[in-house]
């Protein structure tokens, strides 16, 4: 054994498992150092094109049990298309309709009465229907219909136009039982 054997860096040199014989790193080593951070950009850029993308700002609106078979007429004649939105697909109680853009109209039967609801509410009336405005964001609004029963909740996204909610509040007033107004 000569001195430069027992040198601490020739001795790590040929341990380590990221460092081959002469000193650069392994193969195998650099190929894991690439391929976790692609694997790692794959499974996001998978995640954001395959979700489903269900969730809708109703979601956390309280449900108003037993109104499954007083929407059931409303959710059968929702159009296939409301206005540019299209690609409609029905849950439940709930339907979706999707733009080129990626912006979507929800509809929801069957909601609680909004809380915020009072006799000092300013109601938005679309053609036969009173709607209120319960969540406002920079990227639409939410409203209730509250003069029929049940409740319908519809979220538009900023510049959907009155197409999807004249469309809607047609087929409120013709499958939907009108009922005086609940103010808290």
């Amino acid at each position: 054994m000569t001195a430069d054997d027992d040198s601490p860096d020739s001795a790590s040199a040929s341990s380590s498992p990221t460092r081959n014989d002469d000193g650069r790193l392994s193969p195998a080593f650099l190929a894991t150092l690439i391929t976790i951070p692609v694997m790692i950009i794959v499974g996001f850029i998978t995640f954001a094109v395959l979700r489903d993308g269900t969730s809708s700002p109703l979601d956390g609106m309280a449900a108003q049990p037993g109104t499954e078979q007083a929407c059931a007429p409303l959710m059968a004649a929702l159009p296939t298309t409301l206005g540019s939105y299209s690609d409609k697909s029905v849950t439940g109680s709930s339907a979706k309709w999707r733009a080129s853009n990626g912006d979507a109209v929800f509809l929801r039967c069957g909601v609680a009465r909004p809380p915020g609801l009072a006799p000092s509410s300013r109601l938005q009336v679309v053609d036969s229907a009173q709607w209120f405005i319960t969540d406002d964001r920079d990227n639409g609004v939410a409203y209730v219909a509250v003069d029929h029963r049940p409740y319908v909740a519809l979220w538009l996204p900023m510049n959907s136009g009155t197409a999807p909610i004249s469309g809607i509040t047609a087929l409120i007033d013709k499958h939907l039982a009108r009922a005086p107004l609940e103010l808290g």
